[in-house]
């Protein structure tokens, strides 16, 4: 796991990096195992009262890694989030109703403390899903993000549907998911999408969690389940939807062709 995450918990604010620098973090199989057992961790370990995450090096998670995507168009179809599409709804599900990839970011909407991600670089597609697992998010002015899916023939399927719906204005989650768009941090904070655009987010976000530390245990724990609970609505069919799209789209053929005129650099050519 420390290939791919580490972990420094100091006066109450354990500091979660996503380490795969060379890659921009980018999910691969060790990532969401990662993501998992870490979120899994820090939900029971004691003295953790806030949690920062970020990414090392140029970005704070550039998405699902390339490769799972040429294996899809292959028809190999592996990767953290199934070997199959059918898969993906047939999987066993936590408690909260996630498949293994949702879980991957579910997991730090979960955490029984406040969460801050801190956003530089990149957050594409799934490392964008994972940002809106956090309470907050404080986004570098020229982050780049993006519910990139589209692209490649998809649709957010790590819980991004049940993220979004609570922070945007529905037309504009629909236009975000229709296109693919990329948008920088200033853009995020007026959609709603970022609490706090800042020079260092990483930084501000240490400083607040160092703040939230200093407040009663018991009361943040307390807020954060209520607050929770406004935003919970038929969570399960919700998630599993997800799911039955995505499995229907995981090596269809204009899935496929998606995937080759990104990877050929040519214009797509779908059919309808």
């Amino acid at each position: 796991m420390d290939n791919r995450i580490t972990v420094d918990l100091k006066d109450g604010v354990a500091d979660v990096r996503l380490v795969r620098a060379d890659k921009m973090n980018a999910l691969d199989d060790a990532m969401f195992s990662a993501l998992i057992e870490t979120g899994e961790r820090l939900k029971a370990e004691k003295g953790v009262r806030a949690i920062v995450l970020s990414g090392e090096g140029r970005a704070f998670c550039a998405g699902l890694d390339m490769g799972n995507f040429g294996k899809m168009a292959s028809g190999e179809r592996d990767g953290g989030k199934s070997s199959t599409g059918s898969s993906l709804v047939t999987a066993d599900r936590t408690l909260g109703g996630s498949n293994r990839a949702q879980h991957a970011v579910m997991v730090w909407r979960e955490q029984p403390v406040p969460v801050i991600a801190a956003v530089h670089g990149v957050a594409f597609g799934g490392g964008f899903q994972l940002a809106l697992a956090a309470d907050m998010r404080f986004v570098a002015p020229d982050a780049r993000m993006s519910v990139m899916e589209i692209k490649w023939g998809l649709v957010p399927d790590m819980a991004g549907m049940v993220l979004l719906r609570g922070l945007v204005r529905d037309d504009l989650v629909r236009e975000l998911t229709y296109t693919g768009r990329i948008f920088e941090g200033a853009e995020a904070e007026r959609l709603g999408l970022a609490t706090r655009v800042c020079a260092d987010p990483r930084a501000e976000a240490l400083a607040l969690a160092a703040e939230i530390a200093g407040k009663s245990p018991t009361a943040i724990r307390a807020a954060k389940r209520l607050l929770n609970m406004m935003q919970d609505e038929d969570q399960h069919a919700l998630l599993k939807a997800e799911s039955v799209e995505q499995a229907a789209l995981i090596g269809s053929p204009n899935q496929v062709e998606a995937i080759m005129s990104n990877l050929q650099k040519r214009a797509a050519a779908y059919a309808d």
